[in-house]
């Protein structure tokens, strides 16, 4: 009989429920999590013989636990935590919740579910870096923008007319050789100028160093999607770290779109049979086809003669743009399956 075993994790335990296959609770631990209660999690697991773990949220608070069963050959599911919510509360009824409940409820999503991803060893996972890469530029890209904020509201009352919109810190420091104040606050006002535009030459070089690895990274990936218009190293990384395998989206009508938010949602009753604009899905990814989708609407491109067809058949500019969003959606699902078939290929 095989049995799915769901951790519930937190920073100091692990709350472990072991679901059989008609669902019924076999049995609930605690482990806390440091090596000890992670090597005692896989003896105590090993009394049952065929097992399937889930974890929630594996690639967040539950890697650690996630990765050491992994290493240790266990097969390993992630399971969004919004997903076991939304169990949680149809099984119980209410927002009541405690570490029981809650292991219980991840073990019964990956009891039903059929789609869920499965964990690999991080080493192993392009995704993974890429992801990383592309989370820590978002970083630095908001922290300079910060930065151009902060210098932009000094050398406001510092210089007359203000700053122009496009600040760079090689315009900022021009700018600031010409102010000579030499009493307060004004002469304050220039030295915490000064600091900032330290701070942003400081962040644009780590930019800098940050997309040469991104685009190093996707060389050795050999990506097909750089093929496609509109998508250079750092879009390529987003998309790639964002949708990780893309083998767990059985079609890319329903299943991808459905993920990248690009597909409508059906809001029919009756004889009426309407759509409506999805909210869910990754916005993350939805913001990279976004941008995709501008880019070929301002070229000479296959997206550009769909847009304007589409507007010619009497859709508005965000409907024609939905559309194209949607078509980016289908030849990015068939580049990261080629992807896939030509890593297969290359192993074999």
């Amino acid at each position: 009989m095989e049995v799915v075993i769901g951790v519930d994790p937190h920073k100091g335990t692990n709350a472990v429920a072991v679901l059989n296959d008609r669902g019924g609770l076999v049995e609930y631990v605690v482990f806390a999590t440091d090596r000890a209660g992670l090597r005692s999690l896989v003896r105590w697991a090993k009394r049952f013989g065929e097992r399937r773990w889930a974890v929630e949220g594996a690639s967040g608070p539950g890697r650690p636990v996630a990765q050491h069963l992994v290493a240790a050959g266990e097969t390993v599911v992630d399971v969004p935590a919004k997903l076991s919510s939304r169990i949680r509360l149809l099984s119980v009824g209410n927002e009541r919740k405690n570490d029981r409940v809650d292991a219980t409820c991840i073990a019964v999503a990956a009891l039903r579910g059929e789609r869920l991803t499965e964990v690999g060893e991080e080493e192993e996972q392009e995704a993974t870096v890429l992801r990383m890469l592309s989370e820590r530029r978002k970083d630095l890209t908001k922290e300079r923008t910060r930065a151009l904020n902060r210098l932009h509201g000094l050398l406001r009352d510092l210089v007359p007319g203000g700053a122009p919109k496009n600040l760079s810190a090689h315009k900022a420091a021009l700018l600031l050789r010409g102010v000579r104040p030499r009493v307060n606050p004004a002469l304050t006002r220039r030295r915490l100028a000064a600091d900032l535009i330290g701070d942003v030459r400081r962040l644009d070089r780590g930019l800098s160093d940050l997309e040469r690895r991104i685009r190093e990274t996707i060389e050795q990936a050999s990506t097909s999607l750089i093929g496609l218009f509109g998508v250079g190293p750092i879009l390529a990384a987003k998309i790639i770290g964002e949708v990780g395998t893309i083998a767990r989206f059985p079609t890319k009508a329903h299943h991808f779109a459905s993920y990248t938010g690009t597909a409508p949602i059906e809001a029919s009753s009756a004889d009426v049979v309407r759509h409506r604009l999805s909210r869910a899905g990754n916005r993350q990814l939805n913001h990279a086809l976004h941008l995709i989708a501008i880019c070929q609407i301002r070229h000479d491109t296959e997206g550009q003669t769909y847009y304007r067809r589409k507007l010619a058949e009497g859709k508005s500019e965000k409907e024609a743009l939905r559309c194209l969003k949607r078509r980016i959606s289908d030849a990015v699902f068939k580049k990261l399956y080629a992807d896939l078939e030509d890593g297969i290929s290359n192993v074999a």
